[in-house]
């Protein structure tokens, strides 16, 4: 195998896949990219059987063939390399290492043969439909900062994707995230194709590595969904994953409908008195109280250990007085979401969740479950 490309070009498509390989596993060859020369380009492939990662770019194909190399080294090599440069990748046929030759520089990294490389298959029948990369970009930016991290409840560990319909009837498609201490939803016009999805969940790696793939796309990604694969393809680059097998909990049940007592403020002051007075809140519990009352909110944090702090802000809230409590990194989470200037609150006691809106976007919602305080 040889070739020249465009250093550009080729940190372009390692920047795609290698972030899918795992850094510690027990099979070596999963730590490496597979690397395909021929038809005028050069195809890289990583995965870590879970999910795989597959883009291109053009190249000047001297000698067809495919070799395994290591990403991490590999990519680390290519963004050192300068900016503009000729990049040729040869593979020395005595000693089968992949020589990395860039003007002055030359690197020898060592190879493994392609025929050991797995790589995975999308499953027919799949759903299959397009969605503009900034509405995908949304769901998924709405809504993963919610999922779980706790392994025990698996089935939490991934944004729940599916085809919905709005109390007014109109189809949409729908991403939700919860870690059972709140709850995430944003949801889109359901594009052509999209309108019966069955719902899955797609893996927190797969989310991350998606958002990170629709960056540089503009225009359409193209979505095929199975029962037990997800594929999402932008441009020349295609990531398959896996979905976890497990059924997501009913939602729609603690979504609140009744809450009538509505607190709105400004979103950056709120924001900003959070984090100040959760400095001095215990690290684990990080609970701030909030204490409402007609016309303003005064956030609060005594502990014993830690310190106090309080901040008092104006606000619009005409309901009878009442004090509710939630964790501070939650607050900042969905506060960092918000895109009006305002947020609006919307309670009904002390004990039941709060629903959390952005007025300037109906098709996003928040539940947060309050802490005792």
């Amino acid at each position: 195998m040889k070739l020249t490309i465009e250093r550009g070009d080729l940190l372009n498509a390692l920047s795609h896949v290698q972030n899918v390989v795992e850094r510690r596993n027990t099979i070596p060859i999963l730590s490496n990219v597979l690397l395909e020369a021929g038809n005028g380009e050069l195809k890289l492939t990583a995965t870590d059987l879970d999910i795989e990662a597959v883009d291109s770019a053009d190249a000047s194909v001297e000698r067809e063939g495919a070799v395994t190399a290591p990403a991490g080294t590999l990519f680390d090599v290519v963004r050192k390399l300068p900016a503009g440069s000729e990049v040729v990748l040869e593979v020395q046929p005595s000693s089968s290492r992949l020589q990395i030759t860039a003007g002055r520089s030359n690197f020898e990294l060592p190879t493994l043969p392609a025929d050991d490389f797995q790589t995975m298959n999308s499953d027919d029948g799949a759903t299959k439909f397009s969605l503009d990369a900034k509405d995908f970009a949304r769901l998924i930016d709405k809504t993963r900062f919610a999922i779980s991290t706790e392994e025990t409840r698996y089935y939490l560990n991934g944004v729940y994707l599916h085809g919905a319909k709005t109390d007014e009837g109109d189809a949409v498609l729908r991403t939700v995230a919860t870690d059972g201490h709140r709850l995430a939803l944003a949801e889109v016009p359901a594009p052509a194709g999209s309108e019966d999805l069955e719902g899955v969940i797609v893996p927190r790696k797969a989310v991350a590595e998606a958002r990170r793939l629709v960056d540089t796309v503009d225009g359409d990604v193209e979505i095929e969904v199975s029962d037990t694969k997800i594929v999402v393809r932008a441009g020349r680059a295609v990531l398959t994953s896996k979905l976890i097998d497990g059924s997501f909990p009913d939602y729609g049940r603690v979504i609140p409908k009744g809450n009538d007592k509505k607190l709105t403020l400004d979103n950056k002051s709120f924001e900003a008195a959070v984090d100040r007075v959760s400095t001095v809140s215990a690290e684990r519990s990080r609970s701030v109280k909030l204490s409402l009352s007609e016309g303003k909110l005064v956030l609060a944090v005594n502990h014993a250990e830690t310190g106090a702090g309080n901040e008092e802000l104006e606000a619009e809230y005409a309901a009878d007085p009442m004090e509710i409590g939630f964790n501070a990194k939650y607050l900042l989470d969905i506060a960092g979401q918000i895109e009006a200037v305002d947020v609006e609150f919307m309670f009904n006691d002390p004990a039941s969740p709060a629903l959390v809106l952005d007025p300037s976007d109906d098709s996003a919602r928040y539940v947060l479950m309050p802490l005792r305080v």
